[in-house]
Parts: structure tokens; sequence; C-alpha cells
């Protein structure tokens, strides 16, 4: 199998170091890099020379953003070349133009690394399609979050503090907003959704991250009995479905509520199947350019996921309900219960609705803070 590599940085040296030290029959046999780093035969500025590249089988982007991305991964679709990715930000906003290229010429199309990480989450959600429906998901399916909230709790220290750690040993990006405004994980709650409910997921999604968290309120959700983690969330119900991102209340004692470090931990439920969880590394080099390995010899072994995204199965936001901790120094909305010192709880609320107020909320005070104790999930 010959391939080209669109990117050499985190994920495509992975990539690079895992297909050279293992023996696997795949052949690295373009590189595209900046014309400054061209300092090899393999290795080009010109993405013409490699969709030219005589008997290539895939092209693995591993460039990140939407541009050029989106375009190489559609001018190679359309040509028959099959694409590995891992970039799940293009996947989310392109992913029906991409199944519809693929379908039209045949090419596959890989996207396990975009979700998880090295833990391979879509091709267990395909397996048990086989002979489940999915009837839910959730997850902690970014490791930056994760980590922060984990060094928060161990060190009794300030969110900021946490960040900085995180961005000292390269889990956060000097911009982190992507990992702590939950937009990473809304990219990744739509490409789970889109293939474990068949959907056309919703890009709009209620979305709230943990910019505003805080060490009191850890000590406060301790002593209530509960841990919190940004969670992605799904329901599928009767040709419906629902999708969040949100921090969550989880018990003290459950399996997410302590999951360390940088590690993912992600949930299905299907009918005969019950619960099934997936823990491991959901970022990094080694682990992200092992799914794309995988990938490529599924692609070599002629397996591939399929997305049926079938138009009638419908956004409904009453599937996916919770009560909400909101923590605020503004005026409170009218219904809630004391939660402690500065917290109310509201019961009984929808996603939509909840992320809806809390939006209201966050224009007065720009420091609250919002949990979901599910009711649904």
């Amino acid at each position: 199998m010959r391939i080209a590599l669109l990117g050499y940085g985190t994920v495509g040296s992975g990539i690079g170091r895992i297909v050279e030290t293992h023996d696997l029959g795949i052949e690295i046999a373009k590189i595209l890099c900046l014309p400054k780093e061209c300092d090899e035969p393999r290795k080009t500025s010109s993405y013409d020379e490699i969709l030219a590249e005589p008997g290539l089988d895939v092209i693995v982007e591993a460039m990140g953003g939407q541009e050029p991305a989106h375009t190489f991964i559609m001018q190679a679709l359309e040509r028959g070349i099959s694409v590995v990715t891992a970039n799940k930000a293009v996947v989310a906003a392109h992913l029906g133009e991409f199944v519809g290229a693929a379908k039209a010429s045949g090419a596959g199309l890989y996207v396990e690394a975009s979700c998880g990480g090295g833990i391979p989450w879509l091709a267990s959600i395909a397996k048990v399609k086989r002979i489940d429906a999915i009837d839910s998901f959730s997850g902690i399916l970014n490791g930056t979050t994760n980590f922060i909230i984990d060094q928060m709790k161990k060190n009794d220290e300030d969110f900021s503090e946490a960040l900085s750690r995180a961005q000292e040993l390269g889990y956060a990006e000097r911009d982190p907003s992507a990992d702590i405004d939950g937009i990473d994980v809304a990219n990744k709650c739509i490409i789970t959704a889109s293939l474990a409910f068949g959907c056309d997921c919703i890009r709009d999604l209620p979305v709230f991250g943990i910019r505003n968290l805080t060490a009191a309120d850890l000590a406060h959700y301790a002593y209530e009995g509960y841990g919190v983690k940004l969670l992605a969330r799904g329901i599928c119900r009767d040709g419906r479905y629902a999708v969040a991102v949100e921090p969550v209340l989880v018990p003290s004692d459950s399996l997410e509520a302590n999951v360390p470090d940088n590690f993912n931990i992600a949930t299905l439920e299907g009918a005969t199947v019950g619960p099934l969880k997936f823990y491991g590394q959901g970022a990094g080099s080694l682990p992200t350019g092992n799914a794309c390995v995988q990938d490529l010899l599924d692609c070599r072994d002629g397996n591939q996921l399929t997305f049926d995204l079938d138009p009638s199965i419908t956004y409904d936001p009453e599937l996916l309900t919770g009560d909400y901790v909101i923590r605020t120094t503004a005026a409170f909305p009218q219904g809630g219960t004391a939660f402690g010192i500065g917290s109310k709880r509201y019961k009984g609320l929808t996603a939509d609705a909840a992320h809806k107020l809390m939006r209201t909320i966050v224009a007065d005070d720009p420091s609250a803070f919002m949990a979901c104790i599910p009711t649904t999930l």
C-alpha cells in the first residue's frame, strides 16, 4: 500500500514512526509540507504533485483545520483515492459532503482517529450496530479538559494554574478555547451521533465548557457526592435524537469521576449488549497515529465504516433532560432550589432550555457556571 501524508506534525510523525518501525506493507510515498521543510525526495509542497503520484492508494490528512484540508480531502475522494483523517473539525463540518463524494467515486473514508485518539470508539460503535440499535452514548472525549479538572482536584488549585500546566506539557494550545469551551468535544459528538444514530447531526448543538469552573465548585460538588466532567451526550428514540456537550455531575465513585490526567472514557448502550465502556489515551502522536494506521490496515483489507445519514431521523431536544445546577452572582431565574452557597438547582430542564437560560445569565455574570445532573442517560 502506497500512501501520502498531508502534514508531518504531531499526528503525521506518529503515523510515520509506526509505519517505519512495523512491517505492515505500507510505504510512505509522499509527504506534503512547507517549502522550507522539503529536505528529502518524498517531501513536496505541491498537492497536485501528490495527486499525480502513480499508484497512490490512500491520502492521510494530518494537517488539521478547515482549509485547505476540506479542499484536499474532496479532491482526493472525487478522484477515487481513499482518505484517512484525524481532523475532527473538518469531518464534523463536512461529513455529509465527504460521505457523498466517497460513495460517488468508490473511495474509502476513514475517520476513526477523529474521535477518542487511540480508543477504537467509532469501530466499536459500528460493530455494536451490526446487532443493536444504539440508544445512547456519553463520554469524556477531550483529554485537555480532563487533565485540567484532575489537576484542580488533586492539587486544590485554580483553573488558571491547571490550564498553565496543561499548556506547559503540550496538552493545551496557547489559545485553549476549542478545548475549554467544548468546541473540540462538540465536533466529536457530531461525528459520534452521526455514526451511532445514523442521523445527519445538527451542528448548532447545546455546548457549554469548563472555562468558569473553580476550585470552590469542585469542593462543593465533592461535598454533595459528585465529581464534574465535561461530557458529550446523545440519546436516540423512535427516529428522534438529541445531543449536548456540557459539564456533568457524576457520582464520586463512578468510573467517569475517577478518569485521571488526559485519559478519555466513552460509553454506549445497546438493547442486547447493554452498556459498554472504552478507556484509553484520547490524543497524542502515537495513540492518534495508531488509530490512523489501523484505518490504513482496514482500507487495505476492504473494511470500512458506513455512515448512512438518514434525514428522517429528527432532532428532538425533549429527549435529553436533567437537573441543572447554576452558580452565579446575578439574579437567579425563578423556580430553583438552593444547592449550597451561591448555587441553585433547576429540575427537569432540557439541555436546550438550560443552555439558553445560561446564555442569559452569562450576559450579566460572565463568571457563572452550570453543570447537569442527568435524568436521561
